[in-house]
């Protein structure tokens, strides 16, 4: 029988260097280290990770990509304009310095919830926007 998917526990990024990466992340995000072994650094976001891994191996991810989640998506575009990093199309989506898409997302805007105990252990008092718990209300699951 197949088995729900859950959740994601973590993604691991490829990156060219590990302290480039910790300085390139965090001119635009608080980082909070989980950890750091050779090759390896894995970034804290309350019950899940962020995990960079030294070894870029492909070209440019033109359309694969993955989104984070932050509590400000205006202070995190206004600090990647600052930096002179592009944002290609309409939403605010950026590449790395090794060629990994990332698309930014504001916890307030998507039905990505994290329990309050978590939040609260991260120091965060976040609510959704009508349009997120209209969607959260629509599966029964607020």
């Amino acid at each position: 029988m197949p088995q729900r998917l859950v959740g994601i526990n973590h993604v691991a990024l490829e990156v060219g260097d590990i302290e480039e990466a910790l300085a390139f992340y965090g001119r635009f995000f608080e980082l909070k280290l989980r950890g750091v072994v050779p090759g390896m650094a894995f970034l804290d976001m309350g019950d899940q990770f962020l995990a960079l891994s030294e070894g870029r191996e492909q070209g440019p991810d033109a359309h694969r990509h993955f989104g984070l989640v932050v509590d400000g998506k205006a202070a995190v575009r206004q600090a990647l304009e600052q930096a002179g990093v592009g944002i290609p199309g309409r939403g605010l989506d950026f590449l790395d310095p090794w060629g990994n898409r990332i698309e930014i997302v504001d916890y307030r805007d998507i039905q990505f919830t994290k329990a309050e105990s978590v939040l609260a252990g991260m120091g965060l008092e976040l609510e959704k926007g009508p349009q997120a718990v209209e969607q959260l209300q629509e599966k029964g699951l607020l």
